[in-house]
């Protein structure tokens, strides 16, 4: 396979589905003070479901977006960046905020764009949601909140966009904590077919490359991200009330458009922006990341997903991977919100 395939998520996904389908077969830049150390120790006792709200949600003008985001935590702290997913939202951090605050963190957690409160200066920008972008967005937060260097931590789109910044701005990350691993694409890598059964997972995306999936979307998004919801963590017996409070972060007027671009983008039936192509032609490359990483898995993820094996080579810094069992599915924050903290104050002690 050419290198530059082989070095992907694309074929991450595609030798572990292989060797599923094999045995089914029977075959084998900033100047700022330096901020106070954390207290990176001890946890304050908390269960998933303690916070239902973050104390206020705050606004800043950064790059293209006016950004809404949760801060706990002493400003002037260490920093920690908590990065949601799809469909999901500032919400799965809820319980993990408060913990990383009570070990000495400035936390923040900003719904990225397309969700809650975060909307586009100009009305007349593109909505463009491909990989490169949604990681400028948040190096333009750190700007806006003059954060040199921050652990970024995230699963979904979080972790993929944290993948990239310590890939295209190693500097401005002091480590990383990512659901799932090595996440980065490109929309030519994702032309390599999976076995079926492992494509069948993705059955929405090649949904929303339709004229009935953008509006079938639009219309039924609620319904559309609880059955995703419920699809990705199956034994998260989680009630209407929470659900309810991240589905109103999809009622931003950006959200359909955000997703939908995105998505299209992965499988290349949509553009990007071609002053974007430097940075998306050094993520294709498939970098290793040298920054020191922890990643997590729950041992009842419902979205396709690699095995760890398959991206520990993506790593070469120090590293180490947490299995989680108990039932815990794709939205890991938010159902063991402990073990996600922890990871975060391990990765600071690398």
């Amino acid at each position: 396979m050419p290198e530059g395939i082989n070095r992907n998520r694309r074929a991450l996904f595609g030798n572990a589905a292989m060797t599923l389908a094999a045995t089914q077969l029977g075959l084998s830049a900033i100047a700022h003070a330096e901020p106070r150390k954390s207290n990176a120790g001890a946890l304050s006792d908390s269960k998933p479901g303690t916070h239902t709200s973050f104390a206020s949600i705050k606004q800043i003008n950064a790059g293209l977006l006016n950004v809404g985001y949760a801060e706990d935590g002493p400003a002037d702290a260490p920093a920690v960046i908590l990065l949601h997913g799809w469909p999901y939202d500032i919400h799965s951090y809820v319980d993990v905020a408060p913990l990383l605050a009570s070990a000495g963190y400035r936390v923040i957690v900003p719904y990225l764009r397309g969700y809650g409160s975060t909307t586009f200066l100009d009305s007349g920008t593109f909505r463009n949601a491909q990989q490169s972008v949604v990681a400028l967005d948040i190096i333009a937060l750190m700007d806006a909140l003059k954060i040199q260097k921050a652990i970024i931590a995230g699963f979904d789109w979080g972790a993929r966009t944290a993948a990239i910044m310590a890939i295209l701005w190693p500097e401005r990350c002091k480590g990383l904590v990512s659901v799932g691993g090595y996440l980065i694409g490109s929309p030519e890598a994702n032309k390599m077919p999976y076995p079926p059964k492992f494509e069948s997972a993705f059955w929405y995306q090649y949904y929303f490359a339709t004229q009935n999936g953008l509006a079938g979307y639009g219309k039924y998004t609620h319904e559309f991200t609880k059955l995703i919801w419920q699809q990705a963590s199956p034994k998260w017996n989680f009630d209407d009330t929470t659900f309810d409070r991240s589905a109103a972060s999809f009622n931003n007027p950006d959200h359909v458009a955000i997703t939908i671009h995105n998505y299209r983008w992965r499988i290349g039936v949509a553009e990007g922006e071609s002053k974007y192509d430097d940075l998306e032609a050094r993520l294709a490359k498939g970098s290793v990341i040298s920054l020191p990483t922890i990643t997590l898995e729950g041992d009842a993820n419902g979205a396709a997903h690699a095995p760890p094996a398959a991206y520990r080579a993506k790593f070469s810094g120090q590293y180490e991977h947490r299995d989680l069992t108990g039932g815990v599915g794709h939205n890991l924050p938010q159902e063991a919100p402990r073990a996600f903290a922890e990871a975060v104050l391990a990765v600071d002690r690398f």
